[in-house]
């Protein structure tokens, strides 16, 4: 039986983006790495990072050698700094038990600390070849508009986004894994959310084209700022600490935000519940790992 996505691996094959962590010689922890940091953070953001890492980290056991501190240093400002902290915690679970070498299951890969079912599946899927149903935001998008006809793919579910991906995945294992970055390629390149560019799409089959490309019938989604908001307060307080090789006086992290003490604290005291910062016995202030045992 013909499906709507056939023509998905030619494409492919001939249009993807040349992204680094496609290239040859890539290993299980190249990806691993390139997977979080691809969490809520754009690729333009992440490949040079991504880079200096390989470099610098080439296997877990580099990165488990290093401290918290100069993991969160590297990450600079590609966001939700939390990630590099699993990220070190991994790399050492990865160095101790398995000798330096990702898991191929994704079983396996979901005990490892800090990978969810996406990442799991992802890095079964691009470092080994695994025929396993992929999905992100892009692949739900694409999925309900070329199956279902629907503009959105509407709140997520894991069964059924599961069974829609599983269900058009090729039976050939190397193709599967091909169709499932296809997939995601064209819902980031082609199939977007806001501008599809369905004149350059390779799905000729397409269910939402064909039916007229009906608007969404879903509330407007909210746009979630940055300016203002905590997120920026504790980028702004982890900016002095990543900055500096020693740890700081209370008064360094008070001046970055002057302008509302409330949510300065506020934003202060997540970063040391999170665990990306700590405090010396004497009240000065470290990125994690380097203010000795913090105070309770």
């Amino acid at each position: 039986m013909r499906s709507n996505f056939d023509p998905l691996c030619d494409w492919y094959r001939s249009a993807a983006r040349d992204l680094p962590w496609r290239r040859p010689g890539v290993t299980g922890w190249h990806i691993l790495m390139s997977e979080i940091m691809l969490q809520q953070t754009p690729v333009v953001r992440v490949a040079p990072i991504w880079e200096q890492w390989v470099q610098r980290w080439p296997v877990p056991s580099a990165m488990a050698a290093s401290s918290q501190a100069e993991v969160l240093r590297a990450w600079g400002k590609l966001g939700y700094p939390r990630r590099a902290l699993r990220l070190h915690e991994c790399a050492r679970v990865l160095a101790e038990r398995f000798d330096d070498v990702v898991p191929a299951d994704v079983s396996v890969l979901l005990d490892l600390p800090g990978i969810g079912d996406y990442t799991a599946r992802a890095v079964a899927c691009f470092a080994y070849g695994a025929r396993v149903p992929v999905v992100d935001t892009n692949v739900r998008r694409v999925v309900a508009r070329a199956v279902h006809g629907r503009a959105e793919a509407g709140n997520p579910s894991m069964t059924r986004d599961m069974a829609d991906v599983s269900a058009e995945l090729p039976a050939d294992v190397a193709e599967a894994a091909v169709f499932s970055a296809a997939l995601m390629e064209l819902g980031a390149t082609i199939c977007t959310a806001r501008n599809p560019d369905c004149s350059r799409c390779p799905l000729s089959g397409c269910a939402w084209v064909q039916a007229g490309r009906p608007a969404s019938t879903a509330p407007p989604r909210r746009v979630q700022k940055f300016t203002g908001t905590d997120r920026q307060v504790r980028g702004r307080l982890l900016d002095v600490l990543r900055d500096s090789s020693v740890p700081v006086e209370r008064a360094r992290l008070d001046i970055v935000w002057e302008s509302d003490p409330a949510q300065r604290d506020r934003a202060l005291d997540s970063l040391l519940l999170d665990g990306l910062v700590e405090q010396t016995d004497d009240g000065l202030f470290a990125l994690a790992g380097e203010g000795g045992a913090p105070t309770s």
